[in-house]
């Protein structure tokens, strides 16, 4: 499609200089002013949605009807913090007899650099840039290798709807070149987004050079069904959230803790559902599953998936590959030690672990090194909620899809990083807390 020149060691440098010059102006600008901006920013994805759609479905490879959704839920991120973002935001006073006044305020603290997946190219964007921006901070954008287009061309819809030069930058540049943006004096903060391994390089280099950061890595998300859960609605849901973005998703259902006494209900309900997807040409209307988005990809994904059918699971769907084209597998039999349990896994391939009781549920969800999110499936809601305080994740579903929504912090325990995205707690995460103490 194109080729993108890395940027030069002086090119980087400008960049640097130029969010230095537009964080003294950006920080004194009013809410209302950043609202107005946000609000066209929203404007602009809408007015163009079938365009970004189309590239997103280019680059990375999802179905069109998942890309035209994702540029939608980023404008209506955009729109939801143009509209509380200064709420948000009050000082807050504290009762202090003995001094005239105590409050705590929010101030911006300088420019975020962030480093994006390619697996949601626009919405991990403006999922974060949104509030760095209503805050008074800036940023600059490294984006993943391979949705180069999307990351300029999200840079050029901030420029179209208005926000000034240098608030919001895309750099095109290498893994060396990261550290010389980290360091930078007018860097505050670092957000990233996308695999344990590559999160704890660029976290080193944070705690390095002392910046503030904020690290969404890996998931194996647990969907629990217990002995009261309505399997055909379970199922239905499984197999949207494991297929969605083919796979490809930190924050979808991977590994199915299911109570024996429904198993096969729900198991034949999952399978029949899967295995009415179609899969092929992303651009159609009528495809549900698209190719992976690259091949080392698929290779990885079928590695798992192989080594752990070597190891004693057993496939009830074995899907065939045809280059990034992988089709769904579902596997049962599946326990830990196996790469479809212990690791996260990237791409269509449903795990069922079968399990006793609600107890092992619960153990089997927590025996895992990511705690991003779960879902839990049953009649009974109190039953549900004191499931969920004993689950070690940063969210619990319940009779619900997993998915990130403005409204409600996201983000995850263990090896699935620390930190908030969204909601009022994202959009502190940027900010000096700062006291304020006055005595008469």
């Amino acid at each position: 499609m194109a080729e993108y020149p890395a940027m030069s060691e002086k090119k980087v440098l400008e960049v640097i200089e130029k969010s230095q010059k537009a964080y003294k102006t950006w920080r004194t600008t009013s809410f209302n002013y950043r609202a107005d901006l946000l609000r066209n920013v929203s404007q602009v994805l809408r007015d163009n949605k079938e365009n970004f759609a189309q590239l997103i479905t280019a680059e990375m490879g999802k179905i069109l009807q998942e890309s035209l959704g994702e540029v939608e839920k980023s404008a209506s991120n955009c729109d939801y913090y143009a509209l509380n973002a200064e709420e948000f935001l009050q000082t807050e006073s504290i009762k202090a007899d003995d001094l005239a006044s105590a409050s705590i305020v929010f101030d911006p603290l300088g420019c975020v650099f962030a480093i994006m997946p390619w697996n949601f190219p626009f919405w991990q964007v403006f999922r974060y840039a949104a509030k760095v921006l209503m805050a008074g901070n800036v940023t600059i954008l490294k984006h993943s290798p391979n949705v180069c287009g999307c990351a300029l061309t999200i840079e050029s819809i901030f420029r179209e709807a208005g926000v000034p030069d240098g608030v919001f930058q895309t750099v095109i540049i290498d893994i060396p070149q990261v550290e010389k943006i980290i360091a930078a004096d007018i860097v505050q903060g670092v957000s990233f987004t996308g695999s344990e391994k590559a999160g704890a390089q660029v976290a080193a280099l944070a705690g390095k050079h002392i910046k503030k950061s904020v690290m969404e890595l890996g998931g194996s998300d647990a969907f629990l069904v217990l002995e009261d859960a309505d399997s055909e609605r379970a199922a239905q849901v499984a197999t949207q959230s494991r297929m969605l973005n083919a796979g490809q998703a930190c924050n979808v259902a991977k590994r199915f803790i299911v109570v024996k006494s429904v198993a096969d209900d729900f198991i034949d309900a999952f399978a029949r559902r899967i295995e009415n997807l179609k899969q092929g040409d992303p651009r159609q209307a009528a495809t549900d599953i698209g190719p992976m988005a690259g091949l080392r990809f698929a290779n990885e994904l079928i590695q798992q998936r192989d080594e752990s059918l070597a190891q004693g699971a057993r496939d009830i769907l074995l899907g065939s590959r045809e280059d990034c084209h992988v089709s769904p597998s579902l596997l049962v039999n599946v326990n830990p030690g196996m790469p479809v349990f212990d690791e996260e896994v990237f791409g269509p391939v449903a795990s069922v672990v079968q399990v006793s009781d609600e107890k092992e549920a619960i153990r089997m969800s927590n025996e895992h090194r990511y705690g991003l999110d779960a879902s839990i499936w049953t009649k009974d809601l109190d039953r549900a909620a004191h499931i969920a305080r004993q689950l070690d994740v940063g969210g619990v579903f319940v009779n619900t899809m997993v998915r990130s929504d403005s409204r409600f912090p996201f983000g995850g325990v263990k090896k699935s990083g620390y930190g908030r995205e969204l909601s009022t707690y994202g959009l502190k995460e940027f900010m000096n807390v700062k006291a304020l103490i006055m005595d008469a």
